[in-house]
């Protein structure tokens, strides 16, 4: 499926991909999942509405791409020598404002994945799978460093843990994520749990 996204999307340029991706992202931002349509798309764009689902398919793929486009780390290209180090780097790579943006973001897409399976399987082919297997990557290095057992089963929730700590922050504590409680999170929660 992502080779076929990749070949309708062809015709577009880097710059207008990423014009567009935004926009599917303010207009997320302004009224939800359930209440965005491909005619308010293409109305911010200046696109037609046949050209966004020629090029995505529809509005799922469009919000996942534009999701997946969004996010600045590449997480399997940070290697400090350590896992620690690892995991505080990624830390680092979105600012305080950038990190509030996208939490409520994902809150709200939480809650629609529910009600709308497209949009869990296209979530889940551009944003969770890749990020999975970029964490394995990071992870990987550690066991073969000899920082993490092999076979130490907090493994396989990695990104659990950091998803819960990245949503559930304004729920349980009524404040943004932040660079400073994630970093803190990290040697509180994950590090502990994958060096034990």
């Amino acid at each position: 499926m992502a080779e076929t996204a990749t070949t309708r999307r062809s015709r577009l340029t880097p710059e207008r991909e990423a014009e567009l991706y935004e926009a599917v992202l303010d207009l997320l931002r302004e009224v939800g999942y359930d209440s965005l349509t491909m005619d308010a798309v293409a109305t911010r764009t200046r696109s037609s509405k046949a050209t966004l689902y020629r090029q995505w398919g529809g509005k799922a793929e469009l919000v996942a791409r534009a999701i997946r486009h969004h996010k600045p780390v590449d997480i399997a290209s940070v290697d400090t020598g350590s896992l620690r180090g690892d995991f505080q780097a990624l830390t680092t790579r979105q600012d305080d404002c950038r990190m509030e943006q996208d939490s409520a973001l994902m809150r709200a897409l939480g809650t629609a994945v529910h009600t709308n399976p497209d949009l869990l399987t296209a979530l889940r082919e551009w944003l969770v799978e890749p990020e999975l297997a970029e964490l394995r990557t990071v992870v990987q290095r550690g066991v073969d460093r000899g920082e993490v057992r092999a076979d130490n089963p907090a493994i396989d929730y990695v990104l659990h843990m950091i998803i819960g700590a990245f949503v559930a922050r304004t729920m349980i504590d009524n404040e943004p994520p932040t660079q400073t409680y994630l970093s803190s999170y990290i040697d509180a929660v994950v590090l502990p749990a994958l060096v034990a």
